[in-house]
């Protein structure tokens, strides 16, 4: 299979070095600056156990058809992304691998429900800058169908993409979406502080807000009766015991748990869009759940100020200060 990945940011980059790395034809659709860099000098990837620089074919569009098509552009990005590169989409394989749950809603609408392949990525990367990316930590790639059952094309599309980072697969992707979105969740703070997750929560004050995020996100979802579905290295039963245990020990799990998260600074998906100078994909992440809300005639007020401070410093460029974010929130009644 001839393999194509739309997208060259830090998690589009990553997939492709490994691929590549496993002797696949791989090709990275990216921003000039980035392609650029890459086609003359590599793609420098530092976290295998040190640094290694891995030659990839890189361009701005398709210039042909691929029999796999992964999309991982930020999910606000992606019906530019299938607009822009159309010409070559008419017979492959998707395959999308955005954060929050409306990727395949997005391109559903260009693509055979039986094309379409979903997933959810529990690795982590950073995009450094033009040809430069970190591999933060290690995690699976659960792939699945949004729309039909798994089959032998889902098994052998899988094995294709088995490498260093490894593939497991699911029977309710859809489930296991919103699952992820939760562990997204904090992204938005460490957009609003302008900081990695380490120095983000290694503020106990930020660990709350964290924490009454995540209680009013779980309690729109149940109302839904949206069926969460546990990741393979993360139980719903996790998420449950957050939003059940006291407060103060759910704040503690946080700080203990994101601060250790790498070695190396990693800064959320959202704080990246916004370093990049791009908008970022806060609405589908806790605007998601502010949206769920809206569906059913009920408020996540605490979800809809982030959104809108998150929108406010992707306009201004001005990050917030913990002091700010105490008052705006009122953490120290809580």
């Amino acid at each position: 299979m001839d393999i194509a990945i739309i997208g060259g940011g830090a998690i589009g980059s990553l997939v492709a070095a490994c691929l590549v790395e496993q002797g696949r034809e791989v090709v990275l659709i990216s921003r000039k600056e980035h392609a650029d860099v890459i086609n003359e000098k590599g793609l420098s990837v530092k976290g295998f156990g040190g640094e290694k620089n891995i030659k990839i074919k890189a361009l701005t569009k398709l210039d042909k058809e691929y029999d796999l098509v992964i999309f991982a552009t930020k999910t606000q990005d992606l019906e530019d992304a299938y607009q822009e590169n159309n010409e070559y989409l008419e017979n492959c394989y998707v395959l999308t691998t955005q954060n929050g749950v409306q990727a395949d809603s997005i391109l559903g609408v260009h693509f055979e429900k039986e094309k379409m392949l979903s997933s959810v990525v529990m690795f982590g990367a950073t995009y450094v800058k033009p040809g430069y990316i970190t591999f933060n930590f290690s995690g699976d790639w659960i792939i699945g169908r949004p729309y039909v059952p798994l089959d032998k094309k889902t098994h052998e599309i899988a094995e294709l993409l088995n490498s260093d980072i490894p593939v497991v697969f699911s029977n309710n992707i859809v489930g296991m979406k919103w699952v992820k979105l939760f562990v997204n969740f904090n992204n938005c703070i460490c957009a609003l502080v302008g900081k990695s997750m380490q120095e983000t929560f290694a503020d106990m004050n930020l660990c709350k807000l964290s924490i009454l995020l995540l209680r009013e996100g779980i309690a729109i979802v149940n109302k839904a009766n949206i069926e969460l579905v546990s990741l393979p290295t993360f139980p719903v039963d996790r998420i449950m015991g957050l939003v059940s245990i006291p407060f103060e020990q759910a704040s503690g799990i946080i700080n203990q748990t994101l601060t250790k998260l790498s070695d190396e600074p990693l800064y959320g998906s959202i704080l990246q869009s916004i370093m990049r100078n791009k908008d970022s994909e806060i609405d589908f992440i806790n605007g998601e759940v502010v949206q769920l809300a809206k569906q059913m005639r009920d408020k996540a007020p605490l979800n809809e100020k982030v959104v809108d401070l998150v929108h406010e410093v992707e306009k201004t460029k001005k990050f917030m200060v913990s002091d700010e974010l105490i008052k705006v929130f009122e953490l120290d009644k809580v």
